[in-house]
């Protein structure tokens, strides 16, 4: 996925109201921005930090300015949580997920479940219906570990009861977690910030939902699912 226009860099200021930032850019003009993330983003909002910013110029849009991506120790982070579900239908189709090649279709926003909708409903001919689930990732607090979730998230665990459904029902239930960092080896369920997540990612694993972690090549230029990483046990919290 390529930027264009190509990013912009600025420095942060400030993250607040969770939709809104402040930022200089190179050439010392202020700005406010939207942050098209409304997590906690935890350790990604430091003030000073060099960031990249999208700029939009339609009518209907109160800032220009959009937040992407963070540095962070010298490591890009993306933080646009509208990206994942692009970067993962990249990846299905560049065949990352060696199980999920041969699906011809993939159909986006399905709904699903109670009253949700499933990021993708791949079908093929000979092949059961498989329902995939997106999360973003760019939360790490340990060296080449990438961690998800980074606060409670309730929704998350709806999700992943109604993937272990899905498989009940006879389907593929697939939970991809899209790293938009590179600098992570493996991946890991954040059980001290959400336990009962953690209990619902065991759950649906007993169930028979897969799970696969990508991480990202991330530049100014471009954000490219480059491969799976490895799949940690989650913490005692879990248990």
């Amino acid at each position: 996925m390529r930027f264009d226009p190509p990013l912009v860099p600025a420095t942060l200021l400030q993250r607040y109201k969770r939709f809104l930032f402040d930022a200089i850019l190179e050439d010392g003009m202020p700005f406010t921005g939207s942050c098209p993330n409304t997590g906690s983003m935890h350790g990604l909002t430091a003030p000073g930090s060099r960031i990249w910013v999208s700029l939009h110029d339609s009518p209907t849009r109160k800032y220009r300015h959009m937040f992407e991506m963070i540095e962070v120790d010298g490591e890009m982070v993306g933080i646009n949580t509208g990206l994942p579900n692009r970067l993962a239908e990249e990846a299905i189709r560049a065949g990352l997920i060696a199980s999920l090649t041969g699906y011809e279709t993939i159909l986006r926003e399905q709904r699903y479940g109670r009253n949700s909708r499933i990021d993708f409903l791949l079908s093929g001919q000979g092949l059961p219906d498989a329902y995939v689930e997106v999360k973003n990732v760019h939360f790490s607090r340990e060296p080449q570990l990438a961690e998800f979730p980074d606060t409670v998230t309730k929704r998350g665990a709806k999700h992943l009861e109604e993937l272990g459904d899905m498989v009940e029902a006879g389907h593929r239930a697939v939970m991809i977690y899209l790293i938009q960092r590179h600098d992570c080896s493996h991946f890991r369920i954040c059980a001290d910030l959400d336990p009962l997540y953690a209990l619902a990612f065991e759950r649906a694993k007993a169930r028979g939902v897969e799970a696969y972690a990508i991480r990202c090549r991330v530049s100014p230029e471009e954000i490219v699912p480059s491969g799976l990483v490895t799949i940690d046990e989650p913490g005692p919290a879990a248990l």
